[in-house]
């Protein structure tokens, strides 16, 4: 019991100590020259104003899909919303058709990963059908 709570307690001094402030005094530490010095990379900056990132009216315009669901076709996009949500409903449905296997349930059998990996395309799905509902009101 006495590891736990310490080890309970160098977690929170850790987390602590992730928001105690940075002192802005810098202390000289006299140590051997270092042989490598890392490469500091400059990373563009990229600015969102608010004319991209806001609408007026009933929907946006088709840019906020990004670069290529703003250029795919409305009915490309619903096309590919039901094969989406095909597989997540198939995935369902074989899942459901493992469990009644006998003994499925208790060592896990039942779980595999592309039933899984299938089960993604419920919300998938309606992100597409979204895209499509943009696409559409944008006459795409």
């Amino acid at each position: 019991m006495a590891k736990l709570s310490l080890l309970l307690l160098a977690v929170l001094v850790a987390a602590a100590s992730a928001f105690a402030p940075a002192s802005s005094s810098m202390t000289r530490v006299s140590a051997a020259p270092v042989a490598f010095v890392p490469m500091q990379l400059e990373m563009p900056v990229t600015q969102l104003s608010m004319a991209q990132a806001s609408w007026e009216g009933e929907y946006p315009p088709s840019t906020v899909l990004g670069p290529i669901m703003s250029k795919m076709p409305s009915g490309l996009l619903g096309i590919l919303s039901l094969i989406a949500l095909a597989s997540c409903g198939y995935s369902v449905h074989e899942s459901s058709v493992l469990q009644q296997v006998p003994g499925a349930l208790n060592d896990g059998s039942w779980v595999k990963w592309y039933f899984v990996a299938m089960g993604f395309g419920g919300p998938i799905s309606w992100g597409l059908h979204v895209a499509s509902w943009i696409q559409r009101k944008n006459g795409m």
